[in-house]
């Protein structure tokens, strides 16, 4: 409705939001036994699709019979914002109202679990519904902070929470004096407020499936409490208070840490069940082990406290199984009993036992770590693949683990390494612990809150903070004097609030603003959930530029920059904050947030200069390097590394590779993409799945590896000269006149230019057979390796496997089951010439091949056997790419339907990832 309702006035939108409306009641009525849902004082909305449009549309009509209405239902699998702007309705047009009940749960995912609403938090409007609600139901939502408005609604006698996301309830939640029954089961509650024992009324309390590993003292002050469900926690004790509580009749504590209770709890006079089972007791008072209604089962009681327990009889526990996946297989089987998995990317799983009450296959993928795969901040780095594990979505009983390997990282100042994981279409960070298993074998630790897409991030140190009502002080745990204060009243309801510091070094900043006496701050990221601005002002403090005292400096050469979030420029807002300086540090207030940068320079202008400065903090200087293969250089390596690692790179590479020198020093971004083509009748192979247009895509990161080695080819005659060409690197789309080397060169100027290097390639004069050297006349035949539906490897395609092997074929040859006699006569046959070695056994096995069924999946698991399984992915992705071209001339061809499966389609294959 929302696209609908776009570019018309205020009149024009509200008449047809009614007739939006109108029609979907009327949609729903229309069906074929559909129940008029408006029955006396009860209105329920939460069994049929269209709920909060019929609700609306009620409001909109006023009928006589809504007045009566003391009981409403309404789901919240609706919109978010639709949700929103229905209930801001409910206060003034269900006057009489009594009992609301705002359930997610009505609808289930694909393995049957019950799935939470959209409700996130209720608008304001709702506590003038004070005097009358008296039951409020929010059960399986998605609720972090307890709504604001709920603690103004007075009467209210029953407040149900249950499967939300709640990590803490507020201290003014014992200002609800009616309320008698309070539900917050299966949240993430650690901690619990004092004031709790100020709901004298409260006679039921479920508190159970959270994280609570205390309860304070305070809870023996609800003298009218009947019922407490403290079970499924992490309690190691109890408060003597709970002896106290004389009206209590029920009292679950199973499946926590308990080691002893109060001696008390054997006297309360109207106790009729006490649930201790599953705990750490070993003691427990006669009273309560003679007690019926006691029940102590899954405890180790009778033991000897001081001695530690003896150690479990390993034979008889099972062992938890451990799961080795080879590469053919992309799925595993989860059952209860747990297990732990080694993936053939090298990723690491571990299910406990009981996990999954039901068996449950597990798909994984490996993706290249492409631009629409990864989420980056402008100052992070990316430090590994990105992993996809399916179903997505799915949860567990417990907590799974997932260990990801990743490429060290250099020593940087005040940075953090992190798993990131996509959820509801956006990423987030988990907490990440980092095991070092050799010098350069780093693993990030995390539980896995669900399954998605996951990948390793180096980012600047982040310090977060739950802010209150009451106000906070948020400080940087890596730069002292970095701090924020949020006064009393900065916000209505609880927020999340953060922030990233982003050192610079002077000297860069000297020599960008040829300024020997500038100097900035640290770079302040301040960022926060929840409405844009606060209701009051809140006070940044950094610290002064270094080199700069409050005493000494000149203030109309002190700049306080601000960055536009719309407009992604930095903004001078010296003359529009009252900046207070003391001798170390500048304070200034803000009501919302964004970045803040302190500079000290002569300079008038710096808006454009702090961009620059931006955007060198971001930039990365590498070189570009094209080297051809010593004994084949239609075998071109093409690479993108840092400045700094140019020069042992071409040491190792140069006993097989020769070519130019590297290109001039080129400026890019993290992640950001570029492309290289070859020109002057020189072409790539088009087969090849990075290759768009004929040219080679790369994508730039600067800890993970950019090399691409492609085989090339010319259609021009060069039987009687060499074949002289260039290959570029360039952004953007390729022009339709290519420059020469030197008229490239001065194209570039600065990171926006198109071209970033031309460099010169050779292809020599073909030798005929009587010029050819005895390791040099191998002829290799045309053919295919595969089928057309299958996925094939063409000749091309096996040259580029050949010019990765290197030393390893003898190992994969033995794999591919080849007799080690084959492979002495080889190396005899062309000895000081391990190209032709490798190319003439990969070869002589291809022809053999040769119309055999699993050929390619053969070739595909020796080099997984031979730990060549980067060669092996290149494999995949070809197969993967031609057998999406087969589809495609299949489907334009007529021959199939568009939506009907294809042959070769793998059944877990989703039309999400066949478009990734």
């Amino acid at each position: 409705m929302a696209a609908v309702l776009e570019g018309l006035e205020p009149e024009e939108t509200a008449a047809a939001a009614e007739d939006a409306a109108r029609s979907a009641v009327e949609a729903v009525e229309s069906r074929p036994g559909a129940p008029f849902l408006l029955a006396g004082n009860q209105l329920n909305l939460d069994v049929h699709p269209g709920g909060c449009h019929r609700l609306q549309y009620l409001c909109s009509q006023q009928p006589p019979e809504l007045l009566q209405v003391e009981f409403l239902r309404l789901s919240t699998h609706e919109d978010p914002r639709l949700l929103d702007d229905t209930l801001a309705q409910v206060p003034w047009s269900l006057l009489r109202l009594r009992s609301l009940v705002l359930k997610g749960g009505q609808s289930r995912g694909a393995l049957g679990a019950c799935l939470r609403g959209t409700l996130t938090t209720l608008p304001a409007g709702l506590s003038d519904l004070a005097c009358c609600l008296a039951h409020l139901d929010l059960s399986f939502n998605r609720l972090e902070t307890l709504p604001p408005c709920i603690l103004e609604l007075r009467s209210l006698d029953a407040l149900l929470l249950s499967h939300n996301r709640l990590s803490e309830l507020p201290e003014v939640l014992g200002a609800l004096p009616a309320l008698t029954f309070l539900s917050v089961r299966h949240n993430c509650l650690e901690k619990l407020p004092a004031t709790l024992g100020s709901l004298s009324a409260l006679q039921r309390l479920d508190l159970s499936e959270n994280l609570l590993d205390t309860i304070p003292s305070e809870i023996g002050n609800l003298s009218n409490l009947s019922e407490l469900n403290l079970a499924s926690n992490r309690l190691q004790n109890l408060p003597a208070s709970l002896a106290g509580l004389r009206s209590l009749r029920l009292l679950v504590l199973h499946s926590n840490l308990l080691t002893s209770v109060p001696t008390g709890l054997a006297h309360l006079p109207l106790i009729t069940r006490l649930d201790l089972r599953d705990n750490q007791l070993r003691n427990l008072p006669a009273e309560l082990l003679d007690a019926p209604f006691v029940r102590v089962q899954g405890n180790p009681l009778g033991e000897a406290s001081p001695a530690p327990p003896s150690p479990p009889d390993i034979s008889q526990i099972p062992e938890m199984p451990r799961l080795f996946l080879t590469s053919d297989l992309d799925s595993f089987l989860v059952t209860p009993h747990g297990c732990s998995v080694t993936l053939a990317c090298g990723v690491r799983l571990q299910f406990p036992a009981g996990a999954t009450t039901t068996p449950i296959t597990i798909h994984y993928r490996l993706w290249l770590p492409e631009p629409h795969l990864v989420s980056l901040g402008p100052h992070d780095f990316l430090l590994s693949g990105v992993l996809e594990l399916q179903p997505h979505g799915v949860a567990f009983q417990q907590d799974v683990s997932l260990w990801l390997l990743f490429v060290p990282p250099r020593v940087q100042r005040c940075r953090e390494v992190v798993v990131r994981t996509r959820s509801d279409d956006s990423w987030t960070d988990l907490e990440t612990h980092l095991e070092e298993e050799a010098p350069k074998r780093l693993w990030a630790r995390c539980q896995v809150p669900h399954f998605s897409w996951f990948l390793v991030v180096l980012r600047p140190v982040s310090n977060t903070c739950l802010l209150p009502p009451e106000g906070a002080l948020l400080c940087s745990s890596g730069h002292p004097g970095v701090k924020v204060t949020f006064p009393s009243g900065a916000t209505e309801e609880p927020r999340q609030v953060s922030m990233q510091v982003v050192h610079m070094a002077g000297l860069e900043l000297r020599a960008l603003l040829e300024e020997s006496e500038a100097s900035v701050s640290p770079l302040l990221c301040l960022s926060q959930s929840g409405p844009p601005s606060f209701l009051q002002p809140v006070t940044v403090q950094l610290p002064l530029p270094p080199g700069v005292t409050g005493f000494s400096l000149d203030r109309s050469h002190l700049h306080l920059l601000y960055r536009t979030p719309s407009t992604a420029t930095w903004d001078d807002i010296t003359t529009q904050v009252a900046l207070e300086l003391t001798h170390l540090y500048a304070r200034f207030q803000v009501t919302h947030f964004s970045w803040y940068w302190l500079w000290y320079t002569t300079k008038t202008c710096v808006g454009g200069l702090a961009r620059k400065a931006w955007e060198r903090l971001r930039l990365h200087r590498v070189n570009l390097i094209a080297l051809q293969r010593r004994r084949d250089p239609e075998q071109v390596l093409l690479q993108c590394l840092p400045r700094n690692k140019v020069d042992a790179t071409l040491c190792r590479l140069m006993d097989r590779y020769r070519g130019p020198e590297p290109s001039d020093t080129v400026e890019m971004f993290e992640g950001e993409k570029f492309f290289a083509a070859f020109e002057r009748g020189i072409d790539v192979d088009a087969d090849r799945p990075d290759c768009v247009d004929g040219r080679i895509c790369f994508v730039f990161y600067s800890h993970l590896k950019n090399v691409k080695e492609v085989y090339i080819t010319t259609a021009l005659d060069r039987e009687a000269q060499a074949v002289r060409g260039q290959v570029s690197f360039y952004r953007g789309s390729l022009p339709v006149e290519v420059p020469q080397e030197a008229e490239a060169a001065r194209q570039r100027k600065g990171t926006d230019a198109l071209w970033m290097a031309t460099l010169p390639i050779k292809l020599p004069r073909l030798r005929g057979p009587q010029g050819s050297g005895q390791g040099t006349d191998f002829s290799l035949m045309p053919l295919n390796l595969g089928d057309a539906e299958t996925g094939f490897l063409t000749q091309s395609n096996l040259l580029s496997v050949a010019s990765r092997l290197g030393p390893d074929w003898p190992t994969v040859a033995l794999h591919l089951g080849m007799p080690y006699r084959e492979l002495q006569r080889i190396r005899h046959e062309f000895r000081d010439d391990l190209d032709g070695q490798i190319r003439h056994m990969l070869f002589s096995w291809a022809e053999r091949q040769a119309g055999q069924p699993g050929a390619v999946g053969h070739l595909v698991q020796a080099l997984e056997q031979s730990d060549r399984q980067d060669v092996a992915e290149e494999v995949r992705a070809i197969l993967e790419l031609g057998r999406h071209k087969y589809q495609d001339s299949i489907r334009r061809t007529g021959l199939a339907p568009e939506d009907s499966p294809l042959p070769g389609t793998s059944a877990s294959q989703t039309p999400e990832s066949a478009q990734a």
